[in-house]
């Protein structure tokens, strides 16, 4: 009784000591393998557990979750200063938990879903320039994270145990296939012809992952440390474990709950 009592606190005391993320990091690399960080960006306002990331010439959006309160949110961001613009609440119901995001033909596409497995979820359109929704179709699964393909949406289910392939109205589903990785994917991008995904495998690590389409095996792969200090204890976790985004040979990620930070990296070639 005596040593179960004690083992909570031991694990808690393993997680506060500076030298056991170290330990961990042996396997896997400080920041991004194959990548050089150029910069970061304070995102001003209020943030929560942050799920997702997207970008244009002008403007960032990131998607989080206030766990407490069960409400999630959408906040929207100048990129060049990182300044606070507006915030839309997602909140549905039982479905309160936006997921990661993209951005195509003038529309955020966002799936906010129960928080638990096996539950269910709305996929989410939303106008990028009145915020207003366009259409909220509902789906018999949690879904956690978006991309756009051309004419079809590819989403992933609860850790990405699956993908779903859409037709572009979000309402006919074609196509079911299994992660082809271990990695939890928690936002994705469809870019040049490539599904680019981004997630985590614990802690202390996860990857990005380059995914062939419409083979949907993974070609690339990039493995990813943690910023510390880690959940639960504090505010970061893997690189790769939440927002992601990538332009040409930089990839940008949001590892921290607010206040946040957007972390430039750039690719090797």
């Amino acid at each position: 009784m005596f040593r179960r009592s004690l083992r909570p606190v031991l694990i808690a005391l393993l997680f506060l000591l500076p030298d056991f993320s170290t330990a961990a990091s042996s396997a896997r690399p400080d920041g991004i393998e194959a990548a050089r960080l150029l910069d970061t960006l304070h995102l001003d306002g209020e943030l929560f557990h942050v799920q997702g990331l997207a970008m244009t010439a002008t403007r960032i959006w990131v998607t989080s979750v206030d766990r407490g309160s069960r409400r999630g949110y959408l906040h929207e961001f100048e990129r060049s200063t990182g300044r606070f613009l507006r915030r839309l609440e997602l909140t549905d119901g039982a479905r309160y938990h936006p997921g990661g995001i993209s951005v195509a033909g003038g529309s955020i596409w966002i799936p906010v879903a129960e928080m638990r497995p096996d539950s269910s979820a709305d996929l989410v359109q939303i106008d990028a320039d009145t915020f207003r929704i366009r259409r909220r179709v509902s789906f018999p699964d949690h879904l956690g994270c978006v991309a756009i393909a051309g004419d079809r949406l590819i989403a992933g289910n609860w850790d990405s145990r699956l993908f779903y392939v859409f037709d572009l109205t979000g309402q006919q589903r074609t196509r079911v296939v299994r992660n082809p990785s271990a990695t939890h994917y928690q936002d994705m991008k469809f870019v040049d012809g490539v599904l680019v995904a981004g997630g985590d495998r614990g802690l202390f690590s996860g990857t990005v992952d380059w995914i062939d389409w419409p083979s949907m095996t993974v070609a690339r792969t990039l493995r990813a440390g943690a910023i510390g200090p880690v959940r639960p204890f504090g505010r970061g976790g893997p690189y790769t474990g939440e927002g992601m985004t990538i332009e040409g040979r930089d990839l940008y990620v949001v590892p921290e709950d607010g206040p946040s930070r957007v972390f430039r990296f750039r690719l090797d070639a």
